[in-house]
């Protein structure tokens, strides 16, 4: 990775203009010059590794019209959240693979949504040999793990085997990823050598640790704190924080960052990823905003500056070419 500059990585493949965790949204997303790509990997019944953002698949999918799936409408408790829908887990991943992806924020990006129901959903060996071929990384995400331990997942295990699988086990281009901190200490005992990195949310507790630890569970908030840190850096190789946490807005929701915990983070040789940059204004923070609703660009560029100021380790974008002109411009 050139030190002047963070690493560009396609959030979900390109899904500013393509539905994401599909093969035109990864693809897209490449050609626009991205370093790495980002697929969430979520298991099928028979443990097939799939790419899609939840485990609950009725909006990203086509599976709500398809009549032969109709009696797998359940409803489930996810990281604590009763969910009502399609769940891959309780689908084969063959039965998957005959889906058809469908863009999440139609009403915001209805240009992606031009392209629903036109490629089937990806497996994560599909996105590493996608990857490969381009030339580029993979930032891999492993989600709600301990929900699906509970289900008998051990998905640490099954990310091992995928990736031994496809070879890039040892690829030096691969990190991987999670808001649990418990299924990246699992990946360490399992020998895993990629980098980990711990994601953070703006506010809340590791859904992990609530479960173990109930109301004792450490909090977001106290990852990001000197002593925090001290223990991050014993454990993982990088943090990835949500974009607002270093942005620091002030009261007229104008960026008052960076914040000081990425120098602190940085001094403990910690990398530090900040996720998702994004145009369109219901992203943005206010201060940020233009006039012409939800869905229009607002001054993304004057936002993303201070991210760039950061001397960050790298972004995650939904915009691949947008990203790319910023932060490597």
């Amino acid at each position: 990775m050139p030190l002047n500059r963070p690493l560009i990585i396609g959030h979900r493949g390109a899904p500013g203009y393509r539905p994401e965790h599909s093969a035109s949204s990864y693809a897209l997303a490449i050609a626009s010059g991205v370093d790495a790509v980002e697929p969430d990997v979520v298991p099928a019944k028979d443990g097939v590794l799939v790419v899609r953002h939840e485990n609950e698949i009725g909006a990203t999918t086509d599976v709500s019209t398809r009549p032969e799936f109709a009696a797998r409408r359940t409803s489930k408790v996810v990281d604590g959240e009763r969910l009502t829908g399609w769940f891959v887990e309780d689908f084969t991943g063959d039965e998957l693979r005959t889906l058809r992806c469908r863009e999440r924020i139609p009403a915001l990006r209805p240009r992606s949504a031009a392209f629903d129901d036109t490629e089937q959903v990806l497996r994560l060996r599909d996105v590493l040999d996608l990857a490969r071929a381009g030339g580029v990384g993979v930032v891999l995400e492993i989600k709600h793990a301990a929900t699906f331990a509970a289900q008998g997942f051990d998905m640490a295990a099954l990310v091992r085997d995928e990736l031994r699988a496809a070879d890039w086990l040892d690829d030096p281009a691969l990190v991987i990823e999670s808001f649990e901190p418990l299924v990246l200490a699992r990946l360490r005992d399992l020998g895993i050598r990629a980098p980990l990195v711990q994601l953070i949310e703006s506010d809340g507790v590791p859904w992990d640790l609530r479960e173990r630890d109930g109301t004792d569970a450490a909090t977001y908030a106290s990852m990001l704190t000197p002593a925090g840190l001290d223990a991050l850096a014993r454990e993982v190789d990088g943090i990835s924080p949500d974009k607002r946490l270093i942005l620091n807005p002030g009261r007229l929701g104008r960026a008052r960052g960076p914040a000081r915990f990425v120098a602190e983070a940085q001094a403990r040789g910690l990398r530090v990823f900040t996720w998702t940059c994004r145009p369109e204004n219901t992203f943005l923070l206010p201060g940020y905003r233009r006039h012409g609703g939800r869905a229009v660009f607002g001054d993304f560029r004057a936002e993303w500056a201070v991210l760039r100021e950061a001397r960050l380790d790298g972004v995650f974008v939904d915009h691949p070419d947008l990203g790319v002109e910023v932060f490597a411009g």
